[in-house]
């Protein structure tokens, strides 16, 4: 059995999580940017479909990506210095996410609903969610979009509608996230695509010890661009 939670109880310890479905920890609740920080903070994250309720997981093992651990390979390494695309920040957050919420192939629906768009909007609104976009003759091409918490990025959907668009704003996210001393992204789930570049699984009790130390630092409040020098 799984906690369903009020308007106002807090998360279930993540020792409640269920190992099958893997990281299955509770359910209902809001999507507020309250609940959301909170979640965050303690290793939670919403994922549930259309007709379902709101479902919290935790994963054990957790996919991460160390920054420093990010792997380019030959083919987007050229991609990277064709200059043909720019990458903005932050300037198109709401269009990112419904971008990640179209239907993609081998998908009956998506997750990314109307209810977790106005969620994630209102936490980009308060500078603490952000998109990361790939541009393409003025088009947006490709991009991501996630929570950021101390030094702690929290990855949660990407998209591409041009070869290696997502690929391109994820390089330029990490390197953002060297500048300012970021110590981990969450990738949440384990796909060979992410495994590619460099995340791998690490158990979630040390994924929470490192997550620990890295909300103790101050946040890095956004819009960001790429000419933001300020650290956390």
């Amino acid at each position: 059995m799984i906690r369903w939670l009020a308007p106002t109880d807090p998360f279930p310890p993540l020792t409640a999580a269920l190992t099958e479905p893997n990281g299955l920890l509770a359910a209902g609740g809001d999507l507020s940017p309250k609940r959301l920080i909170a979640a965050y903070r303690r290793g939670i994250f919403p994922w549930f479909g259309s007709g379902q309720p709101i479902l919290w997981w935790s994963p054990d093992p957790r996919m991460v990506l160390y920054p420093d651990k990010l792997r380019v390979s030959r083919s987007l390494d050229k991609a990277l210095r064709n200059r043909s695309y720019e990458v903005r920040f932050d300037t198109r957050f709401r269009a990112v996410m419904q971008a990640c919420s179209e239907p993609r192939a081998g998908q009956d629906g998506t997750w990314i609903n109307d209810q977790m768009i106005d969620g994630y909007c209102a936490l980009n609104e308060q500078g603490i969610a952000h998109s990361v976009e790939t541009w393409i003759d003025g088009e947006l091409a490709g991009g991501l979009y996630g929570v950021a918490l101390g030094r702690m990025f929290f990855g949660e959907s990407m998209f591409t509608r041009a070869a290696d668009a997502s690929k391109i704003a994820l390089v330029h996210l990490v390197r953002r996230l060297q500048h300012w001393r970021f110590g981990m992204i969450d990738c949440q789930m384990p796909t060979p695509h992410l495994r590619s570049m460099g995340a791998r699984e690490v158990p979630r009790a040390d994924f929470m010890c490192r997550l620990e130390e890295l909300l103790s630092y101050e946040d890095v409040i956004g819009p960001w661009t790429l000419d933001d020098d300020a650290a956390a």
